[in-house]
C-alpha cells in the first residue's frame, strides 16, 4: 500500500503543517468557496505530482481503487500526513493526500469552485490510469467530493464526507470577508524578520476572528528568502472573490442525480457543520449512506484519530 503526498502543479511553496485543534469555522468554510457557478468558465485542469510510500506484504494496492483526500480551507495535504501514514497500514490501497488548487504547494488559479476541483480530480485519475477511486474530503474538500461523486459517479467507488453538510453553513459571507480583507490589506516591510511579521499579522487578524482561527491562518504566511517579501501561500484574493457565490452550492448540487454508491459521513457532535435534522434530506441525495457521530468538534480526524481510522478503514475494506 502507498501513502502518497500529492501536489497540484509545480510551484515550490512550503506546505502547511498539521496543528492541533484550530478554528473549526475556518476549515469548514471551504464549503462557501466550493460553489458551482453556472455561468463561470472553469480554468484548465491542474496537473498533479506525488510522493509515494509503499508497504511490503499483504494484498497489492495496485488491485484496489486508491483513496483520494481533499483538505479544507487554508489547509494542505500535510494536514492529512499522519492519517495517510496510518491508513496504509490498515487498507490495501494507495492513499493520495492532495493539495487543492489555490492552497499549499498548488499553483494559484483565477477560478475556485467545485466544478474546477472536480476536473482536477478527473484528470488526476486519468493520468494515473485509475478507472475509479474512493474519495474522502473534509469541510471544503467534503463539499467538493460530494459534487465530484454526483457529477462523475462512475469514477467514485465509494465516498467519505468528513464533518460537512451539503445543505447549509453556519457562518455568513460577511464574517469570512472580514478575515480575507485583513489578510489582503496586510502590509509588511521586507526588512522585517519573520517573527516581527508574524506578530503584526497575528494582531491584525485577531481583530477579525478568534485565536484558533488566526493560528491556523498564520501557517500560510511566507517570507521570500531572497527578496524578504511576505506573501500568503493560499490565494486569498481569489478565495475572497468566490465567497459571494456560496449560496448556489446546494442549488447546483441538486441539479445532479443522487450518488448511489456506498457513502459514509463522519461528524463531530460538537460541530455546527452537520445538523442531525438534515439527515433525512441528505439521504435523498446519497441514498446508500450512513452516518457516524464522534465526540469531537469539526476536526474529528485530529481529535479522535483512532476512532476515525477505524471507521474509515472498515468502510474501505468492505466489499459492498
Amino acid at each position: 500500500m502507498a501513502a502518497v503526498s500529492v501536489t497540484v502543479g509545480g510551484v515550490a511553496e512550503n506546505a502547511v503543517k498539521s496543528v492541533g485543534l484550530v478554528g473549526a469555522v475556518v476549515l469548514a468554510y471551504f464549503e462557501l468557496v466550493c460553489v458551482m457557478a453556472r455561468n463561470v468558465v472553469c480554468s484548465p485542469v491542474l496537473p498533479l505530482r506525488q510522493q509515494r510510500r509503499q508497504r511490503r506484504g499483504g494484498e497489492s494496492a495496485e488491485t484496489r481503487p486508491p483513496l483520494l483526500t481533499y483538505h479544507g480551507l487554508f489547509g494542505s495535504k500535510q494536514n492529512w500526513r499522519g492519517i495517510s501514514k496510518a491508513m496504509v497500514r490498515k487498507v490495501s490501497r494507495k492513499v493520495y493526500a492532495i493539495d487543492v488548487r489555490n492552497h499549499g504547494e498548488s499553483p494559484h488559479s483565477s477560478v475556485h469552485n467545485s466544478r474546477a476541483m472536480s476536473e482536477d480530480l478527473r484528470w488526476f485519475l486519468e493520468q494515473r490510469k485509475h478507472p475509479h477511486a474512493a474519495c474522502m474530503g473534509h469541510s471544503m474538500g467534503g463539499r467538493s467530493m460530494m459534487y465530484f461523486a454526483r457529477k462523475y459517479p462512475e469514477l467514485v467507488e465509494r465516498l467519505i464526507v468528513v464533518d460537512i453538510s451539503p445543505i447549509s453553513v453556519p457562518r455568513s459571507t460577511g464574517e469570512m470577508t472580514e478575515i480575507f480583507d485583513a489578510m489582503l490589506t496586510l502590509d509588511l516591510s521586507p526588512t522585517m524578520s519573520m517573527s516581527e511579521g508574524r506578530k503584526i499579522a497575528r494582531e491584525k487578524l485577531l481583530r477579525a476572528t478568534e485565536d484558533e482561527t488566526v493560528d491556523f491562518i498564520m501557517l500560510n504566511l511566507r517570507k521570500d528568502p531572497d527578496t524578504g517579501a511576505f506573501t500568503w501561500a493560499c490565494n486569498a484574493q481569489v478565495l475572497r472573490d468566490f465567497l459571494t457565490r456560496f449560496d448556489k452550492y446546494q442549488t447546483h448540487l441538486e441539479e445532479l442525480p443522487p450518488y448511489t454508491g456506498p457513502t459514509t459521513f463522519i461528524c463531530g457532535t460538537r460541530s455546527p457543520y452537520m445538523r442531525r435534522e438534515q439527515w433525512p434530506q441528505i439521504q435523498k441525495m446519497f441514498p446508500n449512506s450512513e452516518i457516524h457521530w464522534l465526540e469531537a468538534g469539526h476536526l474529528v480526524h485530529f481529535e479522535k484519530p483512532q476512532e476515525f481510522l477505524t471507521i474509515v478503514s472498515e468502510f474501505l475494506n468492505r466489499s459492498d
